[in-house]
């Protein structure tokens, strides 16, 4: 081979060399792991809650990184209430339990004489503002009662199809937080599992949660009543009883974590102070140490194009949460200014 054949040899393998890292830096670029080129959060505007998120999944997915989590590990939770959808002016499943309670009034005629029934029945808005939260309960676990979990889900699933928001006139299942879809896609799309850790009831979250949220029913957790076993005319059925199992709120969220997933989960997003022992365990548990950790607040501040609530209210209070937010560095979304646009119908065509 001649000098000037040997010369060009050399300088092709070095061009191949060049653009084969070009193309391998190109692919880490994109995310090999999975971070996709385009914005995974186009709802978000640009700010250090949005950077801050994908930051963190690039982290924890990228091969070779300090703060990489093998698939298995990477769980995300998420509230429901007021984190994935509207909560005011009222808890959406309180407003169906007092809907199933008039319902089924006309079976239970000595509910009219018995409270709490009888102020929901009779519609005493005093008598119901008066209600502890064992009266609540005591609502629910009636309207689950003697139920199948796919004969609860039906109603619960029928009432949403044909109930409206009173201020926004759209069903509810449309008042989901779109910036918090893409959350969940962009997770999910890096090899995330989703959860629903919420106080509402399970059956209630999972009459929808597949499909307004893309998370199956095996990955809700949710407030569990107690059930009992028949099999009866070469028929297996599981019905639920009166009597609460698990309130899946404040502490019971890391119960159900625990009990659930088995696994402390490497993000948290939450809106309230019921929220805390979920992130408390994502970001302080001695489990949490060795991971990189993401916690977040959906903090309501837009009062025009949603509700601006945090300590002074009483569904969705945060207060202790706001406090305890930059000692520990989680996140604070705050609604107004980081959310471009609140629910799905806003989205341009």
């Amino acid at each position: 081979m001649g000098i000037q054949a040997r010369e060009r040899e050399t300088w092709l393998k070095s061009v191949v060399g060049q653009c084969a890292a070009w193309l391998v830096a190109a692919i880490v670029l994109v995310g090999c792991a999975g971070i996709r080129a385009s914005d995974p959060l186009p709802s978000w505007n640009e700010g250090a809650a949005k950077a801050a998120i994908v930051r963190f999944v690039a982290d924890t997915t990228r091969p070779g990184s300090a703060g990489f989590v093998p698939v298995a590990e990477r769980i995300a939770t998420f509230d429901n209430d007021g984190t994935l959808w509207t909560e005011h002016p009222m808890y959406v499943e309180v407003l169906f339990t007092v809907d199933r309670i008039k319902a089924m009034a006309a079976a239970n005629p000595a509910w009219r004489d018995e409270q709490p029934f009888k102020a929901v029945i009779e519609g005493d808005r005093a008598a119901m503002a008066k209600l502890s939260e064992a009266d609540f309960f005591k609502l629910i676990a009636a309207t689950h009662a003697g139920r199948t979990s796919a004969q609860f889900q039906k109603e619960a699933a029928d009432w949403l199809a044909v109930t409206r928001h009173p201020r926004f006139n759209r069903p509810y299942t449309e008042l989901v937080y779109q910036p918090m879809l893409e959350v969940l896609a962009f997770f999910r799309a890096n090899g995330y599992r989703t959860y629903i850790v919420s106080g509402g009831t399970l059956d209630f979250i999972r009459s929808f949660a597949d499909k307004a949220y893309g998370i199956p029913p095996e990955q809700v957790i949710g407030t569990s009543f107690d059930a009992k076993y028949a099999f009866a005319g070469d028929v297996a059925t599981v019905t639920a009883e009166p009597k609460l199992m698990l309130l899946d709120d404040g502490p019971g969220k890391a119960i159900g974590i625990d009990h659930v997933i088995g696994r402390v989960p490497i993000a948290a997003f939450g809106n309230s102070d019921g929220d805390l022992a979920m992130l408390q365990t994502t970001t302080n548990s001695p489990a949490s140490r060795s991971r990189p950790r993401l916690a977040a607040f959906v903090w309501h501040t837009d009062a025009v194009r949603e509700y601006a609530y945090d300590r002074n209210t009483s569904v969705g209070r945060l207060s202790e949460g706001l406090d305890l937010a930059p000692r520990l560095s989680w996140l604070l979304i705050d609604m107004k200014n980081d959310w471009k646009v609140i629910f799905p119908h806003e989205l341009k065509p």
